[in-house]
Formats: C-alpha cells, sequence, structure tokens
C-alpha cells in the first residue's frame, strides 16, 4: 500500500517532471490535421472523395478555408459539411477567415469580420468549430503601424463575438508582419494591442521561420497564446521554398518540446503548392509526424 507520504512524494516528483518535461502536458495527440487549403482544388471538385482520401491517409482532423464569400463550407452548409466530416471520422476545430476590407468588384465580401460577422460565427459554431481565424491581411488591408492598431481594434470586436458563441478568435501570421514600421513591428501591435482572452494566434512556423524569427522566444514573452499551429517545412534550396514536414531545415522536435508552453490545441500541417500530388506530400508529412511528433 502507498502511505500518504510516499504518494505525496510521488506526486511531487511528477508536478517536477512536468515543469522540466513541458511536452508532458501539452496538446491532443489524437489530432493530426490538415489545412484543406493544401488539396484547395480536389476539394473545389470532389470534396467528398477528397475528405475520404484524406482518412485514408490518417488525418482526423481538417481546418477549413472556403466560407469567405460564399457563407457556406465547401458548397455545403454547416450541418452538412460537420455530418461528411463526421462520416469519414474528422473533426473541424477551426476555419479561416478574412478581415473584408478588400471589396469584390467594388463590393463587400460576406462572412468575413466586417461584413455578416454574426452569421459567419453562427455557422462556424454549427459546423462544430472551436477557433475562428483571421487568415490574411491583404496589401490594401496592412499599411502603417496607426492601420494595424485600427486592425487590433476590429480582432476585438470580432473576438468579442466568437467568445459569446463560445470559441476563440485567432489570427495566422505570415512573414510580412514582422519588418519594422517607425521603429515597431505590426506583429507586436496585434499582440499587444489585443485582448489575449479574446483574440488568439494560429502561429504559421514556416512564415515565422522566414521572416527570421524564433518561435520559442514568442512563446516565452507570450506563453498560452498559441493555441494552434501551422506545420509547414522550409527547403533548403536558397529559395526558402515550402515542403513536406520532416523534408526541410525547421526543427520540429524541438519547437514541439515548448507546445504546452504555447498553449498548443491543435495543429494543421499545411503546403501552399507541392511538387506533385498535394495528397503525396501531406502523406510523406503525416509519415514523419506520426513517426516522430505525435
Amino acid at each position: 500500500m502507498i502511505s500518504r507520504r510516499n504518494f505525496l512524494t510521488s506526486a511531487a516528483l511528477v508536478t517536477a517532471g512536468v515543469l522540466v518535461a513541458p511536452s508532458l502536458l501539452a496538446y491532443n495527440k489524437r489530432y493530426i490535421g490538415l489545412q484543406l487549403y493544401t488539396v484547395r482544388d480536389a476539394m473545389a471538385k470532389d470534396p467528398a472523395g477528397t475528405l475520404a482520401q484524406l482518412a485514408k491517409i490518417g488525418y482526423n482532423s481538417v481546418e477549413g478555408a472556403t466560407y469567405t464569400g460564399s457563407q457556406q463550407f465547401y458548397g455545403m452548409t454547416p450541418k452538412a459539411f460537420a455530418a461528411l466530416l463526421a462520416q469519414n471520422g474528422m473533426i473541424m476545430p477551426s476555419s479561416h477567415y478574412r478581415l473584408g476590407e478588400e471589396q469584390t468588384n467594388g463590393a463587400p465580401v460576406l462572412g468575413t469580420m466586417l461584413h455578416e460577422w454574426d452569421r459567419a460565427v453562427d455557422d462556424a459554431a454549427a459546423a462544430g468549430a472551436k477557433y475562428m481565424v483571421c487568415s490574411y491581411l491583404s496589401e490594401a488591408e496592412r499599411g502603417n503601424i496607426d492601420h494595424y492598431k485600427y486592425v487590433a481594434d476590429q480582432l476585438n470586436k470580432a473576438g468579442e463575438r466568437v467568445k459569446k458563441a463560445g470559441m476563440q478568435l485567432c489570427y495566422h501570421n505570415h512573414d510580412f508582419e514582422f519588418p519594422a514600421q517607425s521603429g515597431q513591428r505590426p506583429y507586436d501591435i496585434l499582440l499587444n494591442s489585443t485582448d489575449k482572452s479574446l483574440v488568439k494566434m494560429e502561429l504559421d512556423l514556416y512564415w515565422i521561420t522566414k521572416a527570421g524569427q524564433d518561435p520559442l522566444a514568442l512563446f516565452k514573452q507570450h506563453p498560452g497564446r498559441f493555441p494552434l499551429w501551422h506545420v509547414k517545412d522550409m527547403d533548403r534550396t536558397p529559395q526558402r521554398a515550402f515542403t513536406e514536414v520532416g523534408n526541410g531545415t525547421i526543427d520540429f522536435k524541438k519547437i514541439f518540446t515548448h507546445a504546452n508552453e504555447a498553449g498548443l490545441d491543435y495543429f494543421f500541417v499545411e503546403q501552399d503548392s507541392t511538387p506533385g500530388s498535394p495528397f503525396e506530400s501531406v502523406t510523406k508529412s503525416i509519415t514523419y509526424i506520426k513517426k516522430n511528433l505525435a
């Protein structure tokens, strides 16, 4: 029988172990996700067949990429798309959206943070999402530091609505947020001028690396702020192009040991372009992840 003293000693050792090995309390490793932009052409032609193929490869989580403008998920209502995912043993914990400043043919784009956001939030909840992500700022939406402060204000407002629906808003970076303007980095404006309970970050590990930044430094400065990651590798050529996870230069093993510090909840493989079939590339990526990260 274990005495109370021995139990407390064991518990203390476990606690100490967790402190020195944060990965022990890390993300739920049951889910290996894919950002569906990677297979966008296939999803446009045959979403049901594409999801079935991804499930066969081993992905059980996806991140949506097409709601903006259509106010549907790959041509389906939120409930219909959620049902299709369930048929394939998948979930969609996160989906991408746009700010909505940029217009199309002189008209606002619906289903964005600035236009019909209420419906977008309701539809995301109906599809089973936990996170809604501002995916990208067009060149027209970037501007100077003052404009990034405006974007931060809009993120706070949108995040409040998302929180009321029981979900979390995030912002997804590229590399353009890191060059300093007037002595300030736009990414720091977005981090520091938003309420950390309303706006968290989806960290794209490729783009932050290409920007010359250290993700581990960000985790240390803003612990718990990065519940979503894009796991995307950088090849060894001078172009530093996209490549399959494990085939490039990014040290994912090291980064994943800091998952708990970052607050990681879900991650998604993404490869914007592939040398051949995207299904071949995502198969290579998940093979590496299962062997080394998950």
